[in-house]
């Protein structure tokens, strides 16, 4: 896998980490200012449902990375390739299901550039 490549999986795996930390860990708190569309008293009642979805963007960073350091090319091009897979699909949902442009832009985008890397 190239270089470049391999900085684009790890740049999208710290994106996704760094959302798991958001709803996970700060949801109450710091994600309030993240996601300013939702009223505030939304937030402590679904904590429990955006820290499951936070795990989930856990296992999309765990999975990317671990692409990145198999040592086996054609097994890094594989993990990779059905990571971002599922990546690029969570953001284009995510966009089809709140017409929030940002989510595909922040999310499918940069995972549907990888992809395209990844095959050519």
């Amino acid at each position: 896998m190239i270089i470049w490549v391999k900085i684009l999986i790890v740049v999208i795996a710290l994106l996704h980490l760094y959302f798991l930390w958001l709803e996970m860990f700060v949801w109450t708190t710091k994600a309030k200012k993240v996601f300013r569309s939702l009223p505030e008293d939304l937030f402590e009642k679904t904590k429990v449902l955006a820290a499951n979805q936070g795990l989930y963007n856990g296992f999309l960073a765990a999975g990317l990375i671990w692409s990145v350091i198999i040592a086996d090319e054609i097994w890094s091009k594989n993990i990779a390739f059905f990571f971002l897979i599922c990546v690029a699909v969570a953001g284009c949902y995510g966009y089809y299901s709140t017409q929030s442009k940002k989510i595909f832009y922040v999310q499918a985008l940069p995972a549907i550039i990888a992809l395209l890397s990844l095959l050519f």
